[in-house]
């Protein structure tokens, strides 16, 4: 029942999305307009309230950040070499398969099924997620097409205003210093609107794509929902140091479904249907793995 709890918000919001999208009830400038107010400013809300006011020490763990980070390496390099080797060029493959939706879709998971004061070992990776991997993916891209690594490129993925709104709140914590108690309201008010909106607006995103399921697509989908999950099960057991709660935010996050945010690094034709199709199919595919996932953690 507690699982039912925590999935059906999450996956019926995403519909009331797609449903928006697909019947265009929404007109795009709209749709663009609400993502746009989303991510700019409701996500950073969310996000610099609940860094600022947690207990950075329990969060901010070398087993943790190694439990998590230590096999989305392990995916991301093994999937682009593998797709490198039979394509004979750099994709967003590894990318799509190590990238988990963990602001729109971990988020609200863990607030629902294991509370608010499990969201600091969410913040310590998202800390890092956006910044280790999309850099790597850059990295990757250059190298492997021969084109020159642009810092300007880079330093973009520090403007990320999720990142922003992360490392204002880590600074805010860091200082001691507090914030008067009406602009922590304006805050908080800002918050309480992100996650309904960010969730409907991933499903309008999804409803502007086609499910178009391919041997790639649904291997990329298995590894993300499947072997990724699996192997931080694994490595959070072999790390000492990990209570469970913990344990259950790390897989958790790595059972989340591929973010829509990996589509902006596709710069070849031949890739959007394989990324987005993987989009696609793992969030669906999630309604059902997550609640397997959560009941593994609980046994």
């Amino acid at each position: 029942m507690v699982v039912l709890q925590a999935i059906v918000p999450i996956f019926g919001l995403i519909m009331l999305g797609y449903l928006l999208g697909w019947r265009r009830w929404l007109a795009d400038e709209a749709a663009a307009g609400l993502a746009s107010i989303t991510f700019k400013l409701f996500m950073p809300a969310i996000l610099f309230a609940g860094i600022a006011r947690a207990d950075l020490s329990v969060g901010m763990s070398p087993m943790l950040l190694l439990a998590y980070f230590g096999p989305v390496l392990a995916v991301f390099a093994v999937v682009s070499l593998l797709v490198h080797h039979r394509l004979g060029r750099a994709a967003p493959l590894g990318l799509t398969a190590a990238y988990s939706n963990n602001v729109l879709v971990g988020i609200p998971l863990v607030t629902t099924l294991l509370g608010a004061e499990s969201l600091v070992y969410v913040f310590a990776i998202l800390v890092f997620h956006s910044l280790i991997l999309f850099s790597l993916q850059s990295f990757y891209t250059a190298f492997g097409s021969g084109e020159r690594v642009r810092p300007v490129a880079l330093l973009k993925n520090l403007a990320n205003p999720l990142i922003i709104g992360l490392l204002l709140g880590a600074l805010l914590n860091v200082s001691g210093l507090g914030l008067p108690g009406a602009i922590w309201r304006i805050v908080d008010w800002l918050a309480q609107a992100a996650l309904p909106c960010a969730l409907i607006v991933l499903g309008i995103s999804l409803s502007r794509y086609r499910l178009r399921p391919s041997t790639g697509s649904l291997a990329l989908t298995l590894v993300k929902l499947g072997l990724f999950p699996l192997l931080v099960w694994w490595a959070s057991a072999w790390l000492p140091g990990l209570d469970q709660a913990a344990r259950s935010v790390l897989v958790l996050l790595a059972a989340c479904p591929t973010g829509v945010n990996v589509l902006a690094f596709v710069k070849q034709p031949e890739d959007t249907r394989a990324v987005s199709s993987t989009v696609f199919l793992s969030t669906v595919l999630a309604a059902i793995s997550l609640p397997l996932w959560m009941l593994l953690m609980a046994a």
